[in-house]
This record gives C-alpha cells, sequence and structure tokens, in this order.
C-alpha cells in the first residue's frame, strides 16, 4: 500500500484563550492593592485612560462599552459623545509661561528638614545588635567573631549556626569564640544568640542574679518535666515544697523564650475588605468597596483624533486605535468584576443567612459548585472571584473562601460545617476547668449531645487546626 498526500477541510470547534480574555481572568482573581496596582500601572502605559473626577455627574461618567468585538468598540466610542469635551491646550504658551515663572521666581535660602527626619525608620534586631557591638570594647578578633554571629541569627534572636561551623569560618578557636557568645548573649535583649530556648531562659535567669537558686536547677534538669507540668516530680527530685517549684515556674514564666520579637520589623498588613454586607432592618444589603480605586474614562482629546476632526498620520491613528480597544476592554473587565464579586456575594448571604444573623455556630457547609449553579457560572471563576477577596460582616471580616467548607454528618443525619464544628470545639474547651480540662474522647462526647458525630482523632485534629494544646498540657493543678 503506497504513502500519498492529501488535502482536506473539515470544521472544529475550539476554545482560545485570547489576550483580551486572559486579562479579564487575572483581573478577576487579583486582590484589591493587586487591582489598584494594575490600574495604576495601565493608567501611565496608556494615554487614552484618564481617571474620572469625583464630582462628574452620572450622565457625564464613561461605562465600560458593551460590545461584541473590538471592532465595535472603536466604532461605538467614537460615534457616542459619553464624555465632556475638552478645550485644546496650546503647549507652547503652557511651557513658555511656566518657564518664564520659574525664571522670575526668587530663590528662597531656607533650611528645609532632611529627608531622613521626614521618613520613619524602625530599629531591627541586626541594626541594634550592630549598635551594641561597635558601642563595646572588643577586639578586632572579637568583633570579626560578633559580626558572623549577628549575621547568623533569625528572626527570634536564635543562633542559626554551630560552634563548629562559626571555628572553622572564623579561623579562631573555640574558647575564643565561646567568650565572645557570652558577651553577645548578654547584649540587649538579654538572651540574644542562644542556641535552644534552654539556653535562653537560663541567660536570663543567671542576668538576673539567680545562679543556683531552684530556676537555675529546673531549667538545667527538669526542661522536659517543666514543658509537661509535672510540678510534682521535680518537687521530689529537688527534695523542695511544691510551692517552691510554683515560684520558680511563675518566675521563668515571665522570661522572654524568643528575645528577638519585639524587634520584629515587619510591618502590619491591614486588611481592606472587597465588599461589606451591612444589616438594615430584616435584612442585608451588599455595597462594594470602591474607596481609593480610580474611575476609569476615556481620553476625549484622543477620541477627537480618531473622528477626523484633526489630520494625522495613519500610523498615529492606528496607535491611538489599539490604545482605545485596550483601554475599552480594562474599563469593561474591572466592571464585569465587580459585579461577579456582588452577585458572589450575594449568593453566600443568600444560603449562609443563618451565619449573618447568629455566628460561626450556624454556618452551613456549601461547596464551590452551590454558588455556580445558583450565579449561573462556571466553578473556576467562583473559585477566581473568592481568592484573596475579603467581606465585611456584622460578624467579622472574612475572606469570601471562608465560607466554603466540608460537611459532617450529625447523629440525626443532617450535615454540619467544619468550621461550626470548630467554634462548637473553641467553646466547649473555653468553658472547662483549668484544673480538669476536657480530653479529646470526652469532647467528642460532648459534640454528639449537641448533635455532632465526630471522632476522637477528628476533634484532635481540629483542635491542633485552632492552636489548642492538649488537655495534659492546659491542665493547671496547683
Amino acid at each position: 500500500m503506497a504513502l500519498q498526500l492529501k488535502q482536506s477541510l473539515h470544521l472544529s470547534q475550539q476554545l482560545i484563550m485570547t489576550p483580551q480574555l486572559q486579562q479579564a481572568i487575572k483581573l478577576l482573581q487579583l486582590s484589591r492593592l493587586e487591582l489598584l496596582e494594575t490600574i495604576t500601572y495601565e493608567m501611565e502605559t496608556n494615554p487614552l485612560l484618564d481617571e474620572q473626577p469625583v464630582e462628574e455627574t452620572e450622565e457625564e461618567k464613561v461605562l465600560a462599552p458593551t460590545v461584541q468585538n473590538l471592532e465595535d468598540v472603536v466604532k461605538e466610542t467614537t460615534a457616542k459623545e459619553q464624555v465632556r469635551e475638552r478645550e485644546d491646550v496650546d503647549w507652547e504658551s503652557y511651557a513658555s509661561e511656566y518657564n518664564n515663572n520659574w525664571a522670575e521666581t526668587p530663590y528662597e535660602d531656607r533650611e528645609l528638614p532632611s529627608f531622613e527626619s521626614m521618613t520613619t525608620n524602625k530599629t531591627n534586631l541586626v541594626a541594634h545588635l550592630m549598635w551594641q557591638l561597635n558601642m563595646s570594647n572588643f577586639s578586632g578578633p572579637q568583633k570579626e567573631i560578633g559580626l558572623y554571629v549577628i549575621g547568623n541569627l533569625n528572626g527570634d534572636g536564635y543562633l542559626k549556626v554551630t560552634l563548629e561551623e562559626i571555628v572553622q569560618t572564623t579561623g579562631y578557636t573555640e574558647p575564643e569564640v565561646l567568650a565572645t557568645l557570652a558577651q553577645i548573649q548578654k547584649f540587649d535583649p538579654v538572651g540574644v544568640a542562644a542556641r535552644d530556648t534552654r539556653e535562653c531562659l537560663l541567660i536570663q535567669a543567671r542576668f538576673q542574679g539567680l545562679e543556683g537558686t531552684v530556676v537555675e536547677k529546673i531549667l538545667l534538669d527538669h526542661m522536659h518535666k517543666l514543658e509537661n507540668k509535672k510540678y510534682d516530680q521535680i518537687a521530689k527530685a529537688l527534695g523542695i515544697t511544691l510551692s517552691d517549684v510554683l515560684t520558680a515556674v511563675d518566675i521563668i514564666t515571665n522570661f522572654e523564650p524568643k528575645p528577638g520579637r519585639k524587634f520584629n520589623d515587619e510591618e502590619t498588613i491591614y486588611i481592606s475588605p472587597d465588599i461589606y454586607v451591612v444589616q438594615v432592618g430584616d435584612d442585608y444589603q451588599i455595597v462594594l468597596n470602591e474607596d481609593g480605586l480610580p474611575k476609569l474614562k476615556i481620553n476625549s482629546y484622543y477620541r477627537d483624533i480618531l473622528s477626523n476632526r484633526t489630520e494625522v498620520e495613519s500610523q498615529t491613528k492606528q496607535y491611538i486605535q489599539d490604545k482605545l480597544k485596550s483601554a475599552a476592554w480594562l474599563i469593561k473587565s474591572i466592571h464585569q468584576r465587580q459585579r461577579t464579586i456582588y452577585r458572589v456575594t450575594e449568593s453566600i448571604v443568600k444560603h449562609q443567612r443563618e451565619f449573618f444573623d447568629k455566628g460561626i455556630a450556624y454556618l452551613r457547609p456549601m461547596v464551590l459548585r452551590d454558588v455556580a449553579e445558583d450565579i449561573e457560572m462556571h466553578e473556576s471563576t467562583i473559585s477566581r472571584v473568592t481568592t484573596n477577596k475579603y467581606v465585611h460582616t456584622p460578624q467579622g471580616i472574612y475572606e469570601l473562601k471562608y465560607f466554603f467548607n466540608s460537611a459532617i454528618q450529625s447523629v440525626d443525619g443532617d450535615a454540619v460545617s467544619s468550621e461550626s464544628v470548630k467554634e462548637q470545639i473553641r467553646n466547649i474547651i473555653k468553658s472547662e476547668g483549668k484544673n480538669n480540662p476536657f480530653s479529646d474522647q470526652e469532647v467528642a462526647e460532648m459534640l454528639k449531645k449537641l448533635n455532632i458525630d465526630v471522632a476522637r482523632r477528628t476533634v484532635a485534629k481540629y483542635r491542633e487546626t485552632l492552636g489548642i494544646l492538649p488537655s495534659r498540657k492546659r491542665k493547671k493543678p496547683y
């Protein structure tokens, strides 16, 4: 059988991710801060984008064109006068007047504040220790060792390299390294450059003159028993009363286990919600948070060029048309993003009405499909919308993804939200006695009385997720 080459035609349909569609999807999953950065960048790179003044009326606002293709964007934008025309600017007169005024302005010889005095600079741990190192009477080798030690501290102030590595890197002997390290450990904050928690607490105890006391003995020989609150065993091993042990424990608990924590230079990031859910009477109103987001419009000056009021070169007109398409699509995508967030939040409020009325304990199990079917969108779109988006509710500020959680079967067969189970566990442990905390099995049995059927290991998993210690470490018997 001979091989042959043939030509044939056939029709097929396939999905193609156009650049415009990719941009719309990207805008959909951006957080509020990232959206603001994207809008600012587009305004800097696209001359056809202008920020709409706040004082403009509704008739003067430019909304995203509702068109079927990009050719209609140009036709519709050039045909309709949707923005206020501005007078032509005489740039030559403006530049001349600006230059003359600048030349005639007399120079004022006055002392201005320095740039450093107008900015804030929070001292971090390394800078604080370097200042103390430079102010100390260390010799040249000691300063070299100190520089290496300070440069290898983590954010909590602990030394993350071994003694052997310091000796090998600096080239000095082990006694020299130990002597320098002991001096740095007395720097402010005391206990910095320790190699573990036990050494950190010991340094602080000795700095306060507690060397040879019960506090030092507990830290030296009974650290494991201290962590597990076996105070009676410590008292028996040291041959002292339980009261003396509790006094020493009270002193130890006032030490700082992470000395470098107070010099953390990370800025606090405050959440700005994307949408508000406000209770008005017995109903809830949904309001988009557009505070700080620029209102975009098409620059009327360039639209006049496209309407043939000004003779320009064909390449210039083509450039303006391309930028007009990009600007119109950006405005349309932003409006579509805001509408989608509104519809998703509206569906969440409808499904989780009891949560908004009564709190976390009444949160219902819900998946992305529930909202997708309600607003007739794909689950992937709902997933993008709910990522890094926050809603302000009467119960607090939550990420939109918080409302989507798994279901747990109750005793009578109904489904219960996993988040509501966690809230019940938190409330049960909060109400327990300090001398006799509930075990995981006891919590599971108490949940069963509340019509929630969960196993002990599930309670343990949720407890660890909530950051709650096990019962033996929560116990305070004395």
